[in-house]
């Protein structure tokens, strides 16, 4: 076989000089653009659309509803008679330094409270409805204004009903879950019927009012309260009252002593 000219082998040495430098040129291009998908070891890495939604804020959950309790009248004031619990209600109004205090005298004891607020003290103070609901109590309705629904026409008081509903679901998603007239221990026919056609099956009363609004100091609030008190008691307590300050832990000593657990009112009946 004859021996290639040297113009041939420049040519082939040209071939293949060409073709080590497009393989090159490929590997290059592939090194750089695997480098541009590896992110170096110290950056941080972007968060997938799912940690980026768990890592968002949950809104809270809604309040619970009202709920009818089948066999119970429309108007309650107490509870089972043959079990060691009791209910403590608060009028939910007044110094929220006083019921923030209440209520974590309550949480010390492991106890659980049922607060009707008011629809303007919630204006004034909002904060106190997730406070309530935060610590595992219950929260209802209470009126609007506070003021004497059994003297008013049947268009003024289903608005002071309503009115203190509508506060109650813009700050917790839910009506309440109890309703409590203001101004008087019992609803009056046509109370009870605009508490159910505003979504409250029942109207809560109670059958131990511990008279702390008037004052009477510490001792004889604890006494009010002690000396009715028994298994299934609804008791009336107030915010917004030093008096029930300083007996709340007396009170809930006693109740202890006694065997007594102070739940929510719809613990209470379920």
């Amino acid at each position: 076989m004859p021996n290639p000219s040297p113009r041939a082998v420049d040519r082939r040495g040209a071939l293949r000089a060409g073709a080590g430098a497009a393989i090159a040129g490929a590997l290059t291009a592939g090194c750089s653009r695997e480098a541009e998908g590896r992110r170096p070891s110290g950056s941080p890495t972007p968060p997938s659309a799912s940690a980026a939604a768990a890592a968002r804020p949950h809104a809270p959950r809604p309040a619970p509803a009202p709920r009818a309790f089948p066999g119970q009248p429309v108007q309650i004031s107490s509870g089972p008679r043959g079990r060691p619990q009791v209910a403590l209600t608060f009028h939910g109004q007044g110094d929220p330094k006083i019921a923030t205090t209440l209520l974590g005298e309550a949480e010390k004891a492991g106890a659980k409270v049922t607060v009707l607020a008011v629809g303007t003290w919630l204006d004034e103070q909002p904060a106190m409805a997730r406070r309530i609901l935060d610590g595992g109590h219950e929260l209802g309705n209470h009126t609007l204004h506070h003021t004497d629904i059994s003297a008013m026409d049947e268009e003024e008081a289903y608005a002071e009903i309503t009115g203190c509903a509508d506060r109650l679901r813009r700050l917790t998603g839910s009506i309440g879950t109890w309703f409590r007239p203001s101004r008087t221990q019992y609803a009056t026919p046509l109370v009870q019927k605009l508490a159910r056609r505003a979504g409250y099956p029942h109207v809560l009363s109670y059958d131990v009012d511990s008279l702390d609004f008037t004052s009477p100091g510490a001792s004889a609030v604890t006494r009010n309260v002690t000396g009715q008190i028994r298994d299934g008691s609804v008791v009336s307590l107030h915010f917004g009252y030093a008096d029930t300050v300083a007996a709340l832990p007396v009170l809930l000593a006693e109740l202890e002593r006694r065997r007594l657990r102070a739940v929510t009112t719809t613990e209470l009946l379920i």
